[in-house]
C-alpha cells in the first residue's frame, strides 16, 4: 500500500504540473506554487532558489529551472523584495542625466544592479543642495534599499543623516560612517599628469580652463595644475587661469577671453573634455590649429574624445567603472559585507591634440 500511495502522489503532482502548463498557455498567471508542483519540490525551495539562498542538489535546481522555462513563470520582484523586507530598488542621485559624463556612470550602475536583480531609480539634483534633498526625500518615501550619491553639493551632515536610514555610497568626497562607502578619484594627480605632459613637450605658457570651483573636483584639478608648474619650477600666472563651468560653451568663451586680452600661450589644459571641445572650436574660429599652434589636454576621456578632430589627449577617469564599483559597494553593504572597492589611478591617454613646441 505504501508503494501505491507514493506512486499515486507522484501522479498527482505530475497532473498538477500539466494543469499549470495548460493554465499558462490559456493566459492565466503562473504562480510559484504551480512551479513547485511541476518540479516536485516545496514552494519554499523554489523561493530560495530564486533568491539565490537555497542549498539544494543540482537535480532539484535543474528541475525548478526546467519548470520555470516550461510554464513561463516570471518572478514578481516586488513581492520577493517585500517578503524579505526589501523593495529591490536603489536610489541614484546624479546631477544631469543628459550629461555624457554621468551617462556612462549611470550605465555602469544599471548594468551591475540589474545583474543582481535590483532596479535603479535615477533622479537629478542639478547641482543644487535643495534639489538633492528633495531627491532623497522622494527616494526614501519609495522605500529604496540604499542610495548612491553620484557627486553633489548636499552637506556632509545631511548625507550622514541619510546613512542612519539606509546604506549609502558617495562619490567625489570623503565621509566616515559605518554605512557609508566613499569612492573618490585622484583629481590632483590626474591634473598633474596632464599639465606635466605639456611641460615635457616644451610648453611654458600653459592655460588652465577650470571647472566650477564650487565643486571639489574642480578645485583639486586646479591644485594639480599648480603642483606640476611648481615641480617644474615654472611661475604661476593667474592671467592664464580662466574660469569655466564644465560645459562646452565655457571653453569657447575662455578662448575668446584669452585672445581678447592678448595672452601669450601655446597650450591649454581644461578641467574636463567638454570644455576642451569648446576651446578647440574657439581656436578654429580664430584660425589657430590644434596641435600645430596650440596643444590641448582634457580630463575624463569621454567616449567621444577619441573621435574628435584631432582626437583629444586627456586623462582617463574610468566613469563606467566608477558606476559599476558604486553598485558593487552598495550590494556588499546590503549583504552586510564591508566593501573592498577602489578606483584605479589616473592615466594619461596620449592622442593627437598635443605636440612638442616648435623652435
Amino acid at each position: 500500500m505504501a508503494k501505491e500511495s507514493g506512486k499515486s502522489e507522484r501522479h498527482s503532482r505530475q497532473a498538477r504540473g500539466t494543469v499549470a502548463a495548460a493554465s499558462s498557455a490559456a493566459g492565466q498567471v503562473v504562480t510559484l506554487e504551480m512551479v513547485a508542483a511541476a518540479a516536485q519540490v516545496s514552494p519554499s525551495t523554489v523561493s530560495r532558489i530564486l533568491n539565490g539562498t537555497a542549498k539544494v542538489s543540482a537535480d532539484k535546481k535543474a528541475a525548478v529551472d526546467k519548470a520555470i522555462a516550461r510554464l513561463g513563470f516570471r518572478p514578481n520582484p516586488v513581492a520577493r523584495g517585500l517578503a524579505g523586507g526589501r523593495t529591490l530598488s536603489i536610489g541614484v542621485i546624479t546631477q544631469a542625466i543628459d550629461s555624457p559624463f554621468y551617462g556612462e556612470g549611470l550605465r555602469g550602475i544599471e548594468d551591475e544592479l540589474g545583474a543582481a536583480g535590483y532596479i535603479p531609480l535615477f533622479v537629478s539634483g542639478h547641482w543644487d543642495a535643495a534639489d538633492e534633498q528633495k531627491c532623497i526625500d522622494v527616494l526614501l518615501s519609495r522605500r529604496v534599499d540604499g542610495v548612491i550619491m553620484f557627486t553633489g553639493r548636499l552637506a556632509d551632515k545631511a548625507l550622514l543623516a541619510v546613512a542612519n536610514t539606509v546604506p549609502m555610497v558617495v562619490t567625489g568626497r570623503q565621509l566616515k560612517a559605518p554605512r557609508i562607502v566613499n569612492l573618490n578619484f585622484d583629481n590632483v594627480e590626474g591634473a598633474r599628469l596632464a599639465t606635466n605632459h605639456l611641460i615635457e613637450q616644451g610648453h611654458r605658457r600653459i592655460v588652465h580652463i577650470s571647472g566650477d570651483l564650487a565643486h571639489a573636483d574642480a578645485v583639486e584639478r586646479q591644485q594639480g595644475y599648480k603642483l606640476a608648474l611648481k615641480q617644474a619650477k615654472l611661475p604661476f600666472d593667474p592671467a592664464l587661469v580662466v574660469p569655466g563651468d564644465f560645459h562646452e560653451s565655457s571653453g569657447l568663451r575662455a578662448v575668446d577671453h584669452l585672445i581678447a586680452t592678448r595672452q601669450d600661450f601655446s597650450a591649454i589644459f581644461t578641467a574636463n573634455d567638454q570644455m576642451a571641445y569648446g576651446a578647440a572650436l574657439g581656436l578654429y574660429r580664430r584660425h589657430l590649429r590644434v596641435p600645430d599652434d596650440v596643444s590641448i589636454v582634457g580630463f575624463d576621456d569621454l567616449h567621444g574624445s577619441q573621435f574628435s578632430i584631432p582626437p583629444l589627449t586627456t586623462v582617463r577617469q574610468p566613469v563606467y567603472e566608477l558606476g559599476c564599483l558604486s553598485a558593487r559597494a552598495m550590494l556588499d553593504l546590503l549583504r552586510g559585507v564591508q566593501p573592498q572597492v577602489a578606483l584605479p589611478p589616473p592615466q594619461l591617454v596620449n592622442r593627437e591634440s598635443t605636440r612638442s613646441v616648435r623652435a
